[in-house]
């Protein structure tokens, strides 16, 4: 499809990168969902030597690169190809491969480790882990570069030309709008901070049939998708045709297990509505984690907790959990939209989630820049903690514990959750305030909201950076004040 013909040879000899990567997601998501846990240092060695292949054979792509780089002729798409190979460029030749190994093996064994830490709220255990990982992760930091701040470095790799600087300002803008508003909304008492579905149990068969039918109302096409169970949900991506996710159930509370559900959907629904053009090519993925959260918040928040959408699922839940049959669709509404401060980021409501990421992007920050040692983690993050919203966690799972993401090394994460509520936001406003969501669901159908999605952002892949892309879409960039207007309209 390209028309330079170094372009066409860099995505020919390319295919062996994406091979690779295919079997390094085939195993990522093997090892959270089937693999027993005695294989996690099998694991760690195989996917250690997958990932110094990947360096390998992306690094002996640079001559054709640094030749595409000077080419005057490339079309957006071409440009893209190269861009995004500069960037993995930059990695792999400042990046040395043992470290990239000891990375991988290293994260590999950890997420094991956590498992039981987590389980057992026991931060010691993950100790030692942890202290090997932020080690490799500022030798990482400091192999790439940054100006001002290490943690650039990390925060750069999952959000293209983001900066601490940037985040600053999105939760300085985020964070005292946001606990006045929690005040105005408890004070006015519309929204429950409790609701007695909470605590009602329910059948774990009964629940995957919700979630089955959940899936078929999304409209997932189950010939090039799958849902699995695991202890964190997540998507994977292995293929153009080949995209997963998992869920979880915990036996009680079962809107948790929904969200989970509509949440990775979201997810897949991107990567299933990338432009078919670009499938096996560097721009064959989303333009970053915060667009990609973008999506995911999308539909589990502004689409899935929206009346119109209860009222779509009222009958699924009706049929198949009979403890709904008498709660009314506003009752269901309230249960789904209940507010209240909580510990555990995975289950807060839309109002207090941005607390939470703003929690880990501090503490990461401080560990980054050496301000925070591991030891002191627990402590610095309950402290922030109550800070933002006056309550403290009472262990370590349910606080410095709760989240897989540094066990996998990825510092630089979090800071991406509330980059997606932002951008929900904006797609939210640029659908004239919801009104075209409240349009498609109240005729049953999510296939106008896709077509929207897909033409705007989804064929696009990571052809365009993300600030660029915001710029093309809605003209301008990470606006936090979206996501205030969007929470202000709906929960005051």
């Amino acid at each position: 499809m390209a028309q330079n013909p170094i372009v066409r040879d860099i995505l020919k000899r390319y295919q062996q990168v994406w091979s690779l990567g295919h079997s390094m997601a085939v195993l990522g998501w093997d090892t959270e969902t089937h693999m027993p846990e005695s294989g996690a240092k099998a694991r760690g060695i195989a996917s250690g030597q997958l990932a110094m292949l990947v360096q390998k054979a992306t690094v002996d792509l640079e001559g054709l690169v640094r030749k595409a780089e000077k080419a005057r002729d490339l079309d957006d798409m071409e440009k893209g190809v190269v861009r995004v190979l500069r960037r993995s460029l930059d990695y792999y030749l400042k990046v040395p491969p043992e470290l990239v190994n000891q990375l991988q093996r290293e994260t590999t064994e950890a997420t094991v480790v956590w498992r039981t830490a987590r389980e057992r709220s026991d931060f010691k255990l993950f100790r030692p882990h942890l202290e090997k990982i932020v080690e490799l992760e500022r030798k990482v930091a400091d192999k790439l570069g940054y100006a001002k701040h290490p943690y650039n470095a990390l925060l750069d790799l999952y959000e293209e030309g983001f900066t601490v600087k940037d985040a600053d300002k999105v939760y300085a803008v985020l964070i005292p709008e946001s606990k006045r508003l929690l005040k105005r909304v408890a004070a006015d008492g519309v929204y429950p901070s409790k609701h007695p579905l909470e605590s009602v149990t329910y059948d774990t068969g009964a629940m995957q049939k919700v979630n089955e039918e959940i899936l078929g109302l999304l409209k997932m096409p189950m010939t090039r998708f799958r849902m699995d169970v695991s202890t964190h949900p997540f998507t994977t991506q292995i293929a153009p045709d080949d995209v997963r996710i998992t869920t979880r159930y915990e036996g009680k509370d079962f809107k948790a297990s929904l969200y989970s559900t509509v949440h990775e959907s979201g997810h897949a629904i991107y990567g299933l509505g990338l432009g078919p053009k670009l499938a096996y090519t560097p721009v064959g993925d989303g333009a970053s984690y915060g667009v990609h959260e973008s999506q995911s918040r999308f539909w589990e928040n502004v689409v899935g907790r929206s009346r119109d959408f209860v009222k779509l699922v009222r009958p699924i839940l009706k049929q198949n959990l009979p403890f709904v049959e008498k709660y009314d669709a506003e009752e269901l509404y309230l249960y789904f939209n209940t507010v209240r401060k909580s510990l555990i980021r995975v289950d807060a409501d839309e109002l207090t989630y941005n607390f939470h990421t703003a929690v880990r992007y501090e503490v990461e920050k401080k560990i980054i820049g050496g301000e925070v040692k591991v030891a002191e983690v627990p402590e610095v993050w309950n402290d922030t903690f109550e800070s933002y919203l006056g309550i403290r966690p009472g262990g370590d799972a349910e606080g410095a514990l709760q989240d897989v993401h540094w066990s996998g090394g990825s510092f630089g994460y979090f800071a991406t959750y509330t980059l997606g509520n932002i951008v929900a936001a904006m797609i939210w406003h640029k659908m004239g305030k919801g009104a075209l969501v409240q349009e498609a669901l109240s005729g049953g159908d999510v296939d106008e909201l896709k077509e929207w999605l897909g033409s705007k952002i989804h064929r696009f892949g990571a052809i365009y950076p993300p600030k660029e892309l915001q710029e093309r879409v809605f003209g301008e960039a990470y606006n936090a004040e979206r996501l205030l207007t969007y929470l202000s309209e709906k929960f005051a």
